[in-house]
């Protein structure tokens, strides 16, 4: 009998690749995506019909409990990935990230706890590390709080860390570095780039430029996951997802600019800059423990990554507004 696996967060960006895959893989995938008058399953309409006749999507609210254990009633597997991710919107609307990302990972952590729940695994960010103070970043390296965003994650993880210690909740804090590729929405910085050139504008309008990243390609992070959820050694862990290769934001513009629109010229927009000790400067993570622990290794290099990245946008334009800030 195939496994049993809940995805929460599965009308998003990651979330709709892991589901679509957990699916390709042979898995019975229940897709939990937000609850809308609209009747939106967010990136899941977008999957070919025969895939989405495979799936169960249970609509919901992560922040509801009743309806959050009722989702996970009667799964083996729970991928936990439903969040608030935007880091700006988090600097003025920080209630709603409390209520979505800490609490809603409690309503999963306590639904695990009682329904006995086989596997969990809950999704972390590097933005928890804040500015890097050595690198390359591994599990041991402090949290920083450096946004209201990476603050709600970081109460998160230490929830879900304290339901295993606690509890024995069979888990693993899943922390991928900056993720990127089909269906991500333009308030990350790769569809921002990717999407005002192909607009055709002259002038690329960004934030700060200086700072580094570390970018996984969606179908590699994808891969993490289900490698970690089939690994016992992996309970009770916090494991990054990196690439272990940086790029600043700038070189990685002129890049886009150089295979997308030659001529065009990188435009500080003030409105888009972070405040000064909430920028983080540089993420480069060390991957060596999730090397260790299963087989996955990154099979995407940045060039191979954003070639995929950028012929999806050409053809999916029209869904993006690549002439507003997008936050």
């Amino acid at each position: 009998m195939s496994e049993k696996v809940l995805v929460t967060g599965a009308d998003g960006f990651i979330g709709s690749h892991l589901a679509e895959e957990l699916v390709r893989s042979g898995a019975q995938v229940r897709a939990f995506a937000f609850y809308n008058s609209f009747n939106s399953w967010g990136w899941l309409d977008s999957l070919p019909k025969e895939l989405l006749d495979s799936m169960e999507v249970f609509c919901g609210d992560i922040r509801d409990p009743g309806g959050v254990r009722e989702a996970m009633r009667g799964v083996d597997t729970v991928y936990h990935l439903a969040a608030l991710i935007a880091i700006p919107f988090s600097y003025h609307s920080p209630d709603s990230y409390v209520d979505t990302n800490i609490k809603g990972t409690l309503n999963v952590l306590q639904a695990a706890r009682d329904l006995e729940t086989r596997r969990l695994l809950v999704t972390s960010t590097s933005e928890v590390y804040g500015t890097a103070q050595y690198v390359p970043i591994d599990e041991k390296h402090p949290f920083q709080g450096q946004s209201p965003y990476s603050a709600t994650k970081i109460g998160a993880d230490r929830l879900a860390e304290s339901f295993y210690r606690s509890f024995g909740t069979p888990l693993t804090i899943v922390r991928p570095f900056n993720t990127y590729g089909p269906r991500q929405s333009a308030r990350a910085v790769i569809p921002t780039i990717i999407t005002q050139l192909l607009g055709g504008a002259r002038q690329i309008r960004l934030g700060a430029l200086s700072p580094t990243r570390d970018f996984n390609y969606v179908k590699d992070t994808v891969a993490g996951f289900m490698a970690l959820a089939a690994c016992e050694e992996a309970i009770g862990e916090e494991v990054n997802i990196a690439s272990g290769v940086e790029i600043s934001i700038g070189e990685l513009a002129s890049e886009l600019i150089s295979q997308i629109g030659e001529g065009a010229e990188i435009v500080c927009d003030e409105a888009r800059l972070r405040p000064e000790k909430s920028e983080v400067e540089r993420l480069l993570g060390d991957n060596g423990k999730i090397k260790a622990l299963t087989p996955w290794r990154p099979r995407y290099t940045l060039a191979e990554g954003l070639a995929e990245t950028i012929e999806w946008l050409r053809e999916n334009l029209s869904r993006y507004k690549s002439e507003i800030y997008n936050i």
